[in-house]
């Protein structure tokens, strides 16, 4: 068993080089770019949601406040005539990426966190490197990609979009693992 202590190096490391790997893949590669699409007259539809005074937040319409309301006609009408969507709504201004990247960063080190605990747990020091590997690789690819699913099943996020980000999970899983291997203690 290894504390976690023992590996905080390759929790900040592994972490960094995720980090450095998700603004490379999102930045400089071109797979990510058909991720989300426009809507048509958008100026008109941006101009209606500020009229009805949308705030940030998480939407589903059409609303139903119960279960029993998908009985009503009313409202079964306005699920046929569309369009039925769930949406998030962000805070209007310049967009900054700050704050996102922090969080994504300290979300990289969590991931790293809990990498480490798995192997920790299961493996001695001197561990050979492909044990290493396994552990920490595959807790990392669960933590980054699976979940992400869920999106895809329940609010219909693109398939596409969800296997694109599932890759990259398994990039930032393969990255992890590698790092927990070169730097596991002997």
């Amino acid at each position: 068993m290894v504390s976690i202590l023992a590996l905080w190096l390759p929790i900040l490391v592994a972490a960094v080089i995720v980090f450095v790997a998700s603004s490379i893949l999102h930045m400089m590669l071109p797979y990510h770019r058909s991720d989300y699409g426009r809507i048509q007259n958008e100026d008109d539809v941006m101009a209606a949601m500020r009229k009805a005074g949308v705030q940030p937040g998480d939407y589903m319409m059409p609303h139903c406040s119960s279960h029993a309301a998908l009985k009503d006609p009313a409202v079964l009408e306005k699920f046929k005539k569309g369009p039925v969507a769930a949406m998030t709504i962000m805070q209007s201004g310049t967009p900054t990426m700050g704050g996102q990247l922090a969080q994504w960063f300290f979300y990289c080190v969590l991931v790293s966190i809990c990498a480490a605990y798995i192997a920790g747990r299961a493996l001695e020091p001197g561990a050979h490197y492909l044990s290493v590997f396994r552990f920490a690789g595959a807790t990392a690819f669960f933590a980054y990609s699976l979940g992400l699913w869920q999106d895809s099943i329940w609010y219909k996020k693109k398939w596409s979009t969800t296997i694109k980000n599932t890759i990259d999970g398994l990039i930032y899983g393969l990255l992890t693992g590698g790092t927990f291997g070169w730097l596991w203690p002997s």
